[in-house]
């Protein structure tokens, strides 16, 4: 393997001091341009690598952040990802992910494996278990060694941090207002998120919206499980003894299944069954009929997330914002699984 040359062997090979090889490595203006292109060039001829680790303990910083979400499959978190690394990257910043896979256990090793000065603060989305079991104390014990925490999505109001949400309730209240507007009465509520945070948000915005509507709760036709096995097993039943109108489906999951259920028995969508998944995946779109969904801007989640982090991490002591918790507007984007109004 070829070795890597040092600052110092840079410097005395082209009889400069290490101050001007270390300035025309990072561009400085102080630099002529025939200089750093002469070191730039030796420097890369002689394999040199620099020393970040070095760098960052001289600075107290690492220019880093961790990033950790629940579920790699999901298109959603994806989608977040692809937001918080533009961002991130837009403002000279590197970012590290790790995957919890809805566990506290994982969740509770990556925070633990990353606050060793390898990263500057986190960006992340609560894991299931995390939610399920009410335990927070490792995002305090982080926060508590100056490592500041933004929570997207899923968030715990236990916890005292900058957070990026959806407008979950409303977003709920607004589908159910299409489903009422287009002559739906008997409007099925299908989740398999009931343990989460956005999933009791959506499944509240349903009931107001019924409620505001004068329709009287149908218990029969509300399937709200903690897993996709619970919900596989009763779903069946749910489209076998009640006649429905309208499907509103809180998760990937429950929107594809609902959609596949109605396809098996013959049911014509959306002149017979119209149906709102929250989810906007690429899947959406190819279904046929394609699906009516609620779009999270996950993108613009994740730019919102990196930018409070940054502004947080980069803030003057004494002059660090408020926490703040911002709210990104959802979309309801019409295709075909819905009657236009």
């Amino acid at each position: 393997m070829k070795p890597k040359a040092t600052l110092k062997q840079i410097a005395k090979e082209l009889n400069v001091s290490v101050s001007t090889v270390s300035k025309a490595l990072s561009n400085s203006p102080e630099i002529s341009e025939p200089t750093k292109i002469k070191v730039q060039e030796f420097a890369k001829l002689k394999n040199y690598k620099p020393n970040h680790m070095a760098v960052n303990l001289k600075n107290k910083r690492s220019k880093t952040i961790g990033v950790i979400i629940p579920n790699i499959l999901n298109p959603f978190f994806a989608k977040v990802f692809s937001g918080i690394e533009k961002t991130a990257n837009e403002k000279g910043y590197n970012v590290i992910t790790c995957i919890s896979n809805e566990s506290l256990e994982k969740e509770i090793h990556a925070m633990d494996m990353l606050s060793n000065g390898t990263i500057d603060g986190f960006i992340l989305s609560i894991s299931e278990e995390t939610q399920k079991e009410g335990e927070f104390k490792h995002f305090k014990e982080a926060m508590a060694d100056d490592l500041p925490i933004v929570m997207f999505d899923r968030i715990s109001d236990d916890v005292n941090c900058d957070k990026v949400i959806v407008d979950d309730f409303d977003s709920a209240v607004y589908s159910m207002d299409h489903f009422i507007k287009s002559n739906c009465k008997n409007i099925a509520l299908l989740s398999t998120i009931d343990n989460l945070s956005v999933g009791k948000l959506r499944a509240e915005g349903y009931l107001k919206a019924l409620a505001v509507n004068g329709i009287k709760v149908n218990d029969k036709i509300i399937l709200r499980t903690e897993s996709t096995e619970e919900f596989d097993a009763k779903l069946q039943d749910l489209f076998d003894n009640n006649k429905l109108d309208g499907v509103f489906a809180l998760d990937e999951h429950a929107s594809v299944m609902g959609m596949k259920a109605a396809i098996k028995r013959g049911i014509k969508i959306p002149e017979e069954l119209s149906i709102i998944g929250f989810a906007d995946g690429v899947w959406s779109k190819r279904l046929t009929p394609s699906l009516s969904t609620v779009s999270q801007h996950g993108p613009e989640i994740g730019s919102a997330a990196a930018e409070m982090l940054i502004n947080r991490l980069e803030a003057k002591e004494g002059e660090e914002p408020d926490y703040e918790t911002r709210v990104i507007k959802t979309e309801l984007r019409q295709r075909e699984s819905t009657r236009k109004l």
